[in-house]
């Protein structure tokens, strides 16, 4: 902080630098960079998940392995499903936004939880190897989403 600078002082200054778009910006914004769906993630992590099962089968041709991988691949889709389908319902205030996204982060977390919980009497002779594998590649999926999303457009 410089001398002579109270925080105020040095808090209105940062604040001059921000200039707000004009609603034309906004829309021109908008344009180059497109929206992006959080229902493609979802998408992503299903395909991701019957890759990996495809591929567990393939390589062990055990049955178990295979369940286990899917197994983990749906403690991690189904609550992805059940978060998209809350957050892209919840368009409110921007602090009512916050606050549902930090909720709906929770239900996820608390839904794959007990998942996992879950799975020794879901699964017989799970595999907890396979079952973890299958959950952090299609939790990776996201890096697909992400690579194959529109690009911006700079015309």
């Amino acid at each position: 902080m410089k001398k002579n600078m109270t925080p105020e002082t040095e808090t209105e200054v940062e604040d001059s630098d921000f200039k707000p778009l004009t609603a034309q910006e906004a829309l021109e914004w908008r344009k180059r960079h497109g929206t992006f769906s959080i229902w493609r993630i979802v998408v992503a992590q299903v395909l991701v998940g019957l890759v990996a099962v495809l591929v567990a089968w393939l390589v062990s041709s055990k049955a178990q392995v295979a369940y286990s991988v899917a197994y983990g691949a749906l403690s991690v889709v189904i609550p992805s499903l059940v978060f998209a389908r809350g957050v892209a319902r919840g368009r409110g205030s921007v602090g009512g936004a916050m606050v549902g996204l930090f909720g709906w982060e929770l239900v996820k977390i608390l839904l794959t939880v007990a998942m996992l919980a879950a799975a020794p009497r879901i699964v017989p002779e799970v595999s907890w190897l396979a079952l973890l594998a299958g959950m952090v590649v299609t939790m990776k999926a996201y890096w697909v989403a992400l690579l194959l999303r529109p690009r911006t457009r700079t015309d």
